[in-house]
């Protein structure tokens, strides 16, 4: 345990007594090749959420290309998955059109894109923000998955295909309230994106949603893999599994859920629902 995580756990003992460890009742369903014919794009697609969800849609039947900035982890996560790969740089806009050729070349015509990229520079509120740190955090998160977007679709229109293409943005449920810190800003600026585009594109032959998890544990979560999900700030004190999340972006990817469409699903069992007596 490093010093920092070793100080937490201090604190929560001072503030709250030794925790103990969280019941939490997760079940994943059975692949049912519910995702056949669906050629996916994931970006960030090389370790938490995104190759959970990779790993999730390969076994449900989908072709799969993940994306990410790392080619030796991308390739490591690709040959564990049985799925192809292609580097990008989501903060790159000018490589976006070849790279969607490159990948409808490889999946024979993506009709899924997933933007899943995303980082957290976790400032200790708004008057310890840096100029650099709002910028790589709106860069990456929203005008990288904005004009990743706009290239997928306008690759799915020149085609004309008769059929219904999906778009699933990776948000958070800190987009679900007010904020201070870029990273919440560029969520609820996400979220504001996959209601218009939805509403817009949807008897274009598409279904845009987005999926707002809570604190999941992945490498921007500081939480030691002791196996115990305890969170003292959760609605129910428990970290999230990649795989849960992965689970409901499955159906959302499937044809099952053609009739759901600009909607932001949040996954934190509830936290950031407005009740009166919170």
């Amino acid at each position: 345990m490093g010093l920092k995580s070793k100080l937490k756990h201090i604190v929560s003992f001072l503030l709250h007594g030794e925790t103990r460890p969280v019941v939490a009742h997760i079940t994943y369903l059975q692949a049912d090749r519910q995702l056949d014919g669906k050629k996916i794009i994931i970006t960030g697609g090389g370790k938490g959420i995104g190759y959970a969800m990779a790993k999730k849609f390969k076994a449900a039947g989908a072709d799969v290309l993940i994306s990410g900035r790392d080619e030796a982890k991308l390739k490591v996560a690709a040959n564990e998955i049985g799925c192809s790969y292609l580097t990008l740089d989501v903060r790159d806009t000018e490589s976006f059109e070849s790279f969607i050729d490159d990948a409808n070349r490889i999946l024979g015509g993506a009709n899924c894109l997933v933007n899943n990229a995303g980082i957290s520079l976790h400032e200790n509120g708004f008057l310890n923000v840096q100029e650099e740190q709002f910028d790589a955090q709106f860069d990456t998160n929203l005008k990288g998955a904005f004009f990743l977007t706009q290239s997928f679709l306008k690759k799915r229109l020149e085609t004309k295909q008769d059929e219904i293409n999906k778009v699933l943005f990776i948000s958070s449920e800190t987009g679900m309230t007010a904020d201070e810190r870029p990273y919440g800003l560029t969520k609820a600026a996400l979220n504001s994106l996959v209601q218009g585009i939805a509403y817009r594109y949807v008897n274009e032959g598409f279904r845009i949603n987005a999926l707002a998890p809570g604190v999941t544990v992945t490498d921007m979560v500081d939480k030691q893999d002791d196996g115990n999900l305890y969170c003292s700030y959760g609605i129910t004190k428990r970290y999230y599994l990649p795989g849960e999340v992965a689970e409901v972006a499955s159906f959302l990817l499937s044809d099952a859920s053609n009739c759901i469409n600009g909607q932001i699903i949040n996954c934190n069992e509830g936290k950031t629902i407005n009740a009166r007596w919170k």
